[in-house]
């Protein structure tokens, strides 16, 4: 997964946020959007959108923008630094099996999650090939007093962090399925009936998802504040050439841009796709 792109009325209050409760630092300006991330990393796109309103709680969009870390301390610093914000909204924090995570709304009521994986080893994957995945109350005070540590608060800037999965609310699971899955590519890890779907690539417990919990039957997105865009990065060589062969024969309308192929899902959000870049020195097969 890429970066998210968040429309906002107020770029400079929305990137307070994302750096002083977070630990973000701008990797990239253009005007008054940035691109804010960790180790060099893009996380977070803050765009200027005037005269727009924020989507209703029901309306489809942004569920969470969920940012991995590698190391349970750096997490728990930058909870803590989080929950010590005073534009911050702490949700809760859950224990997924497959990882410990924590929920917060940043200003503009936009989605986030922390989170750290536990080890693959410790994932379990049943005979039809769906992960196990449950939601227990984790602790959030036992986790820091467990993992916070004076060396993990001091690297909050530069600690590594990336985008781990994007999580979205959605009209209907089956259509969801059909486009995340059949069109786009990814795998199924699991579901919950008709509520939530959950997929990925390369064996991960989930890199999207997409829930009906406050939006069960709604169409496409108006143009709101809030989610922007979805970045998404495809294997080098023929994985964003099969992806676009897949979406225009589904009668997708698909455009090759600067960033990429950008295509909508069925309710209007902005996806991005680009190749991985080949690293110095490493022949494209």
């Amino acid at each position: 997964m890429g970066m998210v792109t968040l429309k906002t009325d107020n770029v400079s209050r929305l990137r307070d946020y994302y750096e002083q409760a977070l630990g973000l630092v701008a990797v990239a300006e253009d005007g008054p959007n940035v691109i804010l991330g960790r180790a060099g990393v893009p996380l977070v796109g803050i765009e200027q959108a005037s005269g727009l309103k924020l989507p209703g709680e029901g309306e489809a969009g942004l569920y969470h923008v969920a940012i991995l870390f590698e190391q349970a301390a750096d997490l728990a610093a930058t909870v803590y630094s989080a929950v010590r914000h005073d534009q911050t909204r702490f949700v809760g924090s859950s224990d997924h099996l497959v990882s410990e995570a924590f929920y917060f709304q940043d200003p503009d009521n936009n989605g986030i999650e922390l989170y750290i994986d536990r080890d693959r080893e410790q994932w379990q994957w049943g005979p039809d090939g769906r992960v196990a995945m449950s939601t227990i109350y984790l602790p959030w005070d036992r986790f820091l007093n467990t993992h916070l540590t004076e060396d993990a608060v001091a690297r909050l800037r530069t600690s590594p962090a990336s985008v781990g999965h994007v999580h979205l609310q959605v009209g209907d699971v089956h259509t969801a399925e059909e486009f995340y899955v059949d069109e786009l590519g990814f795998e199924t890890t699991t579901a919950l009936g008709t509520m939530a779907l959950f997929v990925s690539a390369g064996g991960y417990h989930h890199h999207m998802a997409m829930n009906t919990w406050n939006s069960t039957g709604v169409g496409p997105r108006r143009n709101t504040l809030g989610l922007g865009a979805v970045d998404i990065t495809l294997p080098q060589g023929e994985g964003l050439g099969l992806a676009e062969e897949r979406l225009k024969g589904a009668g997708r309308t698909v455009q090759r841009t600067d960033r990429g192929l950008e295509v909508r899902d069925p309710w209007n959000t902005l996806l991005v796709l680009s190749e991985a870049e080949v690293p110095a020195g490493v022949v494209s097969p």
